[in-house]
């Protein structure tokens, strides 16, 4: 994507609150306590964001409801969301349900997405029917280069 000039953004799990009071109820349910500014809320190295790549934190599933995001990407222009990350079945799912019934077009980037067991990926996968295209990695740069060579 960074070589078409695609925007990336990223987000992570953090608490905005020191004692985490912020968080959805999921995560407090579920004891997702990411402190603010530590390492765990923070991305990999191996993924790390450019210079000028947002990182925005969430304190719930769907990265609509506790976040900026939907105001950052219509300021941007965004129409189109490729989604990558963790659990499929939690956070992927809420937040492409959630974009497409906001009017965006969604992609789940299968291979690029995990949950807990392959069973519990896959019937996610299943589930998005209507919601998104599932595309694997390989596809989605594919379509990419081609997208971006004809113009």
């Amino acid at each position: 994507g960074r070589r078409h000039g695609v925007e990336i953004i990223y987000t992570v799990m953090e608490n905005l609150t020191e004692d985490g009071r912020d968080r959805g109820l999921d995560y407090k349910l579920s004891n997702f306590f990411i402190a603010r500014g530590s390492r765990d809320a923070r991305v990999i190295d191996a993924l790390a964001p450019g210079r000028d790549e947002l990182v925005i934190s969430k304190t719930s599933s769907s990265l609509f409801n506790s976040t900026n995001f939907e105001y950052v990407i219509r300021n941007i222009g965004i129409d189109t969301i490729a989604v990558t990350g963790f659990l499929t079945d939690q956070c992927i799912d809420h937040t492409i349900r959630d974009g497409a019934d906001r009017g965006f077009h969604m992609i789940s980037v299968s291979d690029a997405c995990a949950s807990d067991t392959r069973m519990r990926h896959q019937a996610a996968l299943n589930a998005f029917k209507g919601y998104c295209r599932n595309e694997t990695t390989a596809t989605l740069i594919a379509a990419m280069d081609k997208e971006f060579s004809a113009a």
